[in-house]
């Protein structure tokens, strides 16, 4: 065999995105370009790699498992620079991490110092819903995920951050009538949270909103459209300034953890492994800098 590494890794990119056309697209080449590379790798196997049903692009099962060690090849290559870099003195690479909306509040303060300490570390965040942060670390995509709540369908390992409390809050002129319950989409943390909280309660009288971020639901909240169960990492300012206001309840508030996750036995990069070290040494530092308000609650 005498592949090459563009090879490989435009064999990759096609099996991620189905499509010939769109891997051209995202490799910045030419279809007829992908297309020949796609065929010099296929010559060197007897059995297919792809095949075409109906003008639409499959890979076979053949195909998944050469895909999955390239992707192995590939992760031997970084450990082949960062360990290159490590020996020069200098940590270089890219941290990759996907938050939970809410969790933007939080992760930051945890990237900080890390980031001071090693500017040749170039950050990926990506802040977005829960189902594509299970989804970009399940792939690979992402070195770690920052979660609530942890997903039911991967094996994961975990290193918690800090505590999640989650109150009903209203704005001050609604906050002693019942109103409306303002809940996230399906497959948010909070929503499964407050879900829980109110199986048992009397809601079914009550309308129910629903909204696809926390900030939608605090803004709709402060507005007086109705109440919700929100974390209280992120409505420090709103508490303060008066624009909302906690409301009582017996077994409230609801306490879970924000906890950084990564996929079990899953081979790390150098910039991950110095990163989770990092973590376990410094978060009791870092909360007690930046969180000792949330004590107070």
């Amino acid at each position: 065999m005498n592949y090459t590494v563009n090879q490989l890794r435009i064999f990759l990119k096609i099996v991620e995105t189905m499509s010939v056309t769109r891997a051209a697209e995202e490799l910045f080449m030419t279809q007829p370009a992908v297309s020949i590379q796609l065929k010099n790798f296929q010559d060197q196997f007897d059995i297919p790699l792809t095949e075409i049903v109906g003008r639409k692009l499959y890979v076979t099962e053949f195909g998944y498992e050469v895909a999955k060690i390239a992707k192995r090849i590939f992760v031997e290559f970084d450990e082949l620079k960062y360990k290159t870099r490590e020996y020069e003195g200098v940590m270089k690479g890219n941290l990759k991490i996907a938050s939970a909306s809410t969790g933007k509040y939080v992760i930051p303060y945890f990237l900080s110092d890390f980031l001071t300490n090693y500017p040749g570390v170039d950050l990926i965040l990506d802040v977005t819903n829960r189902a594509k942060v299970v989804e970009d670390l399940k792939t690979n995509k992402m070195d770690f995920a920052v979660v609530s709540v942890l997903p039911d369908d991967v094996e994961v390992e975990e290193e918690i951050l800090m505590e999640n409390k989650l109150f009903l809050v209203g704005n001050p002129d609604n906050y002693k009538r019942k109103e409306a319950l303002i809940f996230r989409e399906d497959g948010s943390a909070t929503r499964q949270e407050m879900e829980a909280f109110f199986k048992q309660k009397s809601t079914q009288q009550r309308k129910r909103i629903e909204l696809t971020s926390n900030e939608a639901v605090k803004q709709a909240v402060v507005a007086g459209l109705g109440h919700s169960l929100l974390p209280l990492i992120g409505i420090k300012n709103e508490l303060l300034d008066g624009e909302l206001k906690i409301i009582e309840r017996k077994n409230l508030p609801v306490k879970t953890d924000w906890r950084l996750i990564w996929l079990k036995n899953k081979k790390m990069s150098p910039v991950s492994k110095a990163f989770l070290e990092f973590i376990k040494a410094e978060k009791n530092r870092i909360m007690e800098k930046h969180f000792q308000w949330y004590q107070d609650f």
